[in-house]
Parts: structure tokens; sequence; C-alpha cells
């Protein structure tokens, strides 16, 4: 017999899905409202002004008076933002900022406004909604559900709280579910990341875990901490553990290995957040896409990842993508971010409705020799080597070599083992062979003799870890880059190793 709540949640799970598809079955449309929305509204704000958005009546428009921009140049604005002025990149000022890692300019403050809130908060509730719709699943709504996330303490910044994305929505959780949810406020407080999960551990080893939501990585951590201390598999310490959610980074690479930890297999949803906004989740279990979400107060723009460094590169909308063709996606937003790169590519994998996949960073690639590689062909070729073997993979990066002293220059591959290959070289070898199947401008290189095969460098146990630690960036929303075009990350684990 059903809870009411679990009652509730299937009819609220049917309402949801008919409005998700009211707006993806005409995406078009959606898309243009919230384009004429987002110009009339920030018309009057130091930004509309500046760029004449009162003159701005198509995307042809705003493509001539707003430029790309990333962090770094629309940083000026944002600084007059921060500094305490307001209407600058949106009307009035906004609720948070969300404080990420920057590059070039050190801590990066993402503005958070009243109206682009609600895209963070409803896009993750809209995915564990349409899963109950899908699969029928209500019993995850009564029992305990975690999710690993940064702490939720704020600062003050001239009247704006400053913090962690994840931390800041976690002030947003239903009072439905806060009952249900762990680790406690004060568990979720603290900041060291190794004394953080411990204290996980010690929460919810004794509960009715049904959801585990997080970075792979990090709940990975978890899961190891778990069975260490109770001697069981994650799936029987949890026997209702029935759904893990995840986003940030690639769960395939990372799938064996849980299975194993869990002990069988679990559904899963793909999420991907970021401080700029909520873009996409999986719908549907049998689709690897995730839905873009048209209606939330964000217009996309995207740009082929191939023409992105040229000066007349095309900036297209969703009526001109196309399916697997890698796009830098452009977001403008509720929050005040205008034509603004967020580093992303990603790539179509279905049309109707739209569904994408995150296919790299535009800053993480490999082309050193100019063989354009990026974070989908390194993972799926890892994978594919994988298949129909015992060995698990529990970490990885790749990095070229330029320059060894007797050999030919290659592509270094460090791999963190849970179980190794008997024959690393035959290994790296059908890795290289699914690397020269996928990108072509790598397989000349090869047969050419400009590189040689790609080459393994085992990785310690835990070393990924240790890494993340020294530089400061354990737990959290961080995450290890697949791939890197100097050798920043390459040295600092040789050192380790």
């Amino acid at each position: 017999m059903p809870s009411i709540k679990a009652f509730f949640a299937k009819l609220y799970a049917a309402r949801t899905y008919k409005k998700i598809q009211k707006w993806s079955s005409s995406p078009l449309e959606t898309q243009n409202r919230v384009f004429q929305s987002l110009i009339s509204e920030a018309a009057a704000t130091s930004f509309g002004v500046d760029h004449d958005f009162i003159s701005i009546n198509s995307h042809e428009d705003f493509v001539k008076r707003v430029p790309v921009r990333d962090y770094e140049a629309l940083k000026p604005y944002v600084d007059k933002v921060v500094a305490g002025e307001a209407n600058v990149l949106w009307k009035g000022k906004p609720l948070y900022f969300a404080k990420t890692s920057g590059t070039t300019s050190g801590a990066k403050y993402i503005p958070i406004t009243k109206e682009s809130m609600p895209s963070h908060v409803e896009a993750a509730k809209n995915a564990i909604l349409l899963y109950i719709h899908q699969t029928g699943n209500t019993q995850i709504v009564d029992r305990k559900m975690i999710f690993l996330q940064g702490s939720p303490v704020l600062e003050d910044i001239n009247g704006v709280q400053l913090g962690r994305l994840s931390g800041i929505v976690a002030h947003y959780v239903p009072k439905y579910l806060q009952k249900n949810r762990l680790p406690s406020w004060e568990t979720n407080c603290i900041e060291d990341w190794e004394t953080k999960v411990n204290k996980i551990v010690q929460e919810t080893i004794h509960e009715d875990m049904s959801i585990i939501a997080g970075i792979p990585s990090w709940v990975q951590m978890y899961f190891e901490k778990l069975v260490d201390q109770k001697g069981q598999k994650v799936g029987d310490i949890f026997k209702n553990l029935n759904l893990f959610i995840f986003g940030g980074v690639n769960y395939e690479p990372y799938r064996s290995k849980f299975e194993t930890l869990i002990g069988r297999k679990v559904d899963s949803i793909e999420l991907y957040p970021a401080s700029e906004g909520f873009f996409a989740f999986q719908d549907l279990q049998n689709e690897t896409g995730m839905l873009l979400q048209l209606d939330s107060g964000m217009f996309y723009e995207f740009i082929p990842a191939d023409t992105f460094f040229d000066a007349s590169h095309q900036r297209l909308t969703l009526k001109d993508v196309k399916i697997g063709v890698n796009y830098v996606i452009i977001i403008s937003t509720t929050a005040g971010l205008w034509a603004y790169n967020i580093g992303d590519t990603v790539q179509f994998t279905s049309l109707a409705p739209f569904r994408v996949i995150v296919s790299g960073r535009i800053k993480h690639f490999i082309s050193a020799f100019g063989e354009h590689v990026i974070t989908k062909e390194v993972e799926h070729a890892l994978l594919s080597a994988l298949k129909a073997t015992d060995i698990s993979v529990s970490e990885f990066t790749v990095a070229p070599q330029i320059a060894p002293s007797t050999e030919l220059p290659y592509h270094e591959w460090f791999i963190e083992f849970e179980n190794p290959p008997s024959d690393l070289k035959a290994f790296a070898s059908k890795i290289d062979a699914a690397m020269q199947l996928q990108n072509s401008y790598y397989k000349d290189l090869v047969v050419g003799k400009v590189l040689q095969p790609l080459v393994i460098t085992p990785v310690p146990k835990a070393g990924f870890q240790s890494y993340m630690k020294q530089i400061g960036k354990l737990g959290g929303q961080n995450k290890t880059p697949r791939l890197s075009n100097d050798r920043k990350i390459a040295d600092a684990l040789t050192k380790a190793i």
C-alpha cells in the first residue's frame, strides 16, 4: 500500500510531465519567448544600455550588439555587482553569488538572481519527478536520500550571500523532503572533505537509503569507506538503494566500479547543473542524452567547436544545430549573463526533443600536434578497451608528452587502476586503436610517425585524491580534467608517483 506522500508524488509527477511536454514540443517558440523576455527585462540595466538592448528585435540584432564573452571579459560588469551596484547586468541586485574556481581571474563570482534561482531548484526536482512518472517507483520518496555537496554556510559580501552552488541550493530543499534528507545540517557544514565523508558514513550506515546523489568520484570514496567499515556491498548495507543521481562528469568510466561496490545495477539520472544555470537532465532511462531546459529563463546559442577560435565563427540557435556536432554552448540568462561562454562543449543526441550530452571543455583538449582530441573521445576509447575484461579504472587523465628524451612524442595516459591489466602494453594498444578509429587526425599522426602510440603511466591507489587534496580541491563539485594540453597535472602526478 503506497503512502500518502507516494500517492501525491505520482500525481505531481504526471502533472510535471505534461508541463514539460508542452514546452519541449514547441522548442523554437519557447526559446523565442525566453529571448524576448530577457531583452525586455534587462533593457534598462547598465549592460542593456551599453549594448542598445532597446533596439534588439531579433537574434541577428543581438549577435551584432553583444559579443561572446567568458568570465574574464564580463568581469568589469561583475565587479560592479560585487561592489554593491544595482541594475548592472540584471534588474536590482542578485540574491547570491555562487563562488567557483577561476583561471586567470582567481575566484569567480557568478550572480544568482530572484528570477534565476528557481531554475536551479526546479530542474533537479523535475528530474526525479519524471523518473517517478516513467518508472512508477514512488518508494524513493518514503526512504532516506543523501546529496554529497558543498557546505551550506554562506558569507555576506556587500549585502549579497556568497557560497558554493550546492551549498546555496541546500537552503531550498522542500519541507516534505527535509526529514528524509541526509547528512545532517551540521555535517554538511564541515569544510574538510575527508572529515565530512567519515561523518556522513557514521550518519548513514544504519539508515534505509534509496537515493544517493553526487559527483561519481566522491560518491565512490563514500562507498569505499562504507564497504571498508561494514565489510558488505553497498547494496547489502542499503537494501532499498535503487537510484544514483550524478552530474559534472561522465558516469560510464565509473559504472563497472560502482556496480562492483553496490553489488548490483541501480537506475541512474544524469544532471547538467552549473553555477551559471541548470541546463539539462536525463528525462528517460533508456536515453543517454539530457533534455535541454528551454523554459527556464535561459537562451542558448551554439558555436561549432572547430571554428570557435575563428573570428568569423557562426552563432547558431536551436533551429540550425545538428546531431553529433561538437558545439560550444553559449548562454544568456535571467542572472544577467549575456552571450556567456561557460566553457563546455555539447553534442546533440536528439532534435525532437532537444537532448544533449556534455562532450568536454573547450579548454580541455589535446592538440599539441593538431590532433584536436576531445574528452568524449578519450572516455569512449577507454570504455571500448575495458569491454569484456575484468580490468577496472578508478580515475584517469591524459596529457601530451611533447619532448621525450629518446623517442617520438606521445599521449601519456595517467590511469589509476582498481584492477590492473596483466599486460599494460596490450591494454594501451587497445585504447590507441579505439582512439585512431574515432579521430582521423590522431590516426594520421601515429601512422605518419609524428606520434608514437599512447603510453600508460599507472597511478597508485588514491593518487588522484592526493593530487586534488594537494591543490585544495578535494571533494565538493571539484573533478579532475580528463584532458590537458599542457603538463601541469601530468608533472604533479609524475612527482607523486
